[in-house]
């Protein structure tokens, strides 16, 4: 007599539809697995911006109802009688930046092109990898240059030089103390040199090389190609690039505050002491003495944290732009 077959559960048939699994389902299903802690992942990145921002915020909040917005115009910052304003650091910060991005950004550039387009090819590797152990150097290591050899340099030869040539300009007159604006820029000059020019690599090899093939069949030279077809199409991914330079710029801390007088005052010279946003924090946050100057160089921090953060998302939307052409 047959004997009656005995009842399978659910959980059978899933055992046994996964003991069946094609590898094709079964890598699809590792794919969506990889997928959901990639986006994990990501939303970690934006939880942990926010913490930093609301926590900054809370910080900054004394003197944010303190002084309101008269904080990012008013020139006092006098920890003794609890007067604080953000304008010489916002103004240092600007110049510095500005300066060392009108030297940078030429190079850079001329560096990216020769990588891409212009260079021997028995070049660009070593060229490459110089460019690269340049970004690798720690800012104090450049801070400490700029402090021993670069000041110095400055102040008993290349400031007299510039006042003596260009002395009509206000941006050239004063005594020449060697740290001050002008070497701050310098260093930072250096310093974002590497971004700017791996970013316009980067973005100059994106431009589609049949564009250059073609231009080249016409008869175009290769600097023609470089200057017709290249640099127009790829003019919104090196202004991203530029604007990625100026974000480093703006946050360095170690490398400036060891270089840039520290001294919280708006001078028309390039030769006179200043003081920046980042700096200002990193010399001052430890020896800070009350709340209300604590809450000063919070909201300085704020505003640095606003500040890189909207440059960096609107340089890397630039620079996708390019790619993605």
């Amino acid at each position: 007599m047959a004997q009656p077959a005995e009842p399978t559960s659910p959980s059978s048939h899933v055992e046994s539809r996964r003991a069946g699994e094609s590898p094709e389902a079964l890598r699809a299903r590792i794919d969506r697995l990889i997928g959901g802690l990639g986006g994990a992942a990501a939303s970690a990145i934006g939880i942990v911006l926010l913490i930093v921002a609301v926590s900054a915020f809370q910080l900054a909040l004394p003197s944010i109802r303190t002084f309101g917005a008269d904080f990012l115009v008013s020139q006092d910052w006098d920890p003794i009688h609890a007067r604080f304003g953000a304008l010489p650091f916002l103004y240092g910060t600007v110049v510095t930046s500005a300066v060392a991005l009108a030297l940078a950004v030429p190079v850079g550039i001329g560096m990216a092109l020769f990588l891409s387009d212009l260079g021997p090819s028995a070049l660009k590797r070593p060229v490459g990898t110089l460019m690269t152990l340049l970004a690798a150097v720690p800012s104090v290591v450049y801070g400490l240059w700029a402090a021993l050899v670069l000041a110095p340099l400055l102040r008993t030869t290349i400031e007299p030089a510039l006042e003596a040539r260009f002395g009509a300009l206000p941006f050239f007159r004063g005594p020449s103390v060697g740290v001050g604006l002008l070497c701050a820029s310098l260093v930072l000059a250096v310093m974002v040199l590497p971004t700017i020019a791996s970013v316009s690599r980067e973005v100059l090899r994106a431009v589609p090389w049949e564009l250059r093939e073609g231009a080249l069949a016409l008869g175009a030279t290769r600097w023609d190609v470089v200057r017709r077809v290249v640099l127009p199409h790829a003019r919104a991914g090196l202004s991203g690039a530029v604007l990625l330079g100026f974000g480093r710029a703006a946050s360095e801390a170690m490398a400036v505050a060891m270089v840039v007088g520290s001294r919280p005052e708006i001078r028309g010279s390039l030769f006179a002491p200043g003081y920046t946003m980042s700096s200002v924090i990193a010399n001052e946050f430890a020896e800070s003495t009350g709340t209300l100057h604590v809450a000063a160089l919070a909201e300085i921090g704020l505003l640095l944290f606003a500040v890189t953060l909207t440059i960096n998302v609107a340089a890397r939307m630039l620079v996708s732009r390019v790619r993605g052409a």
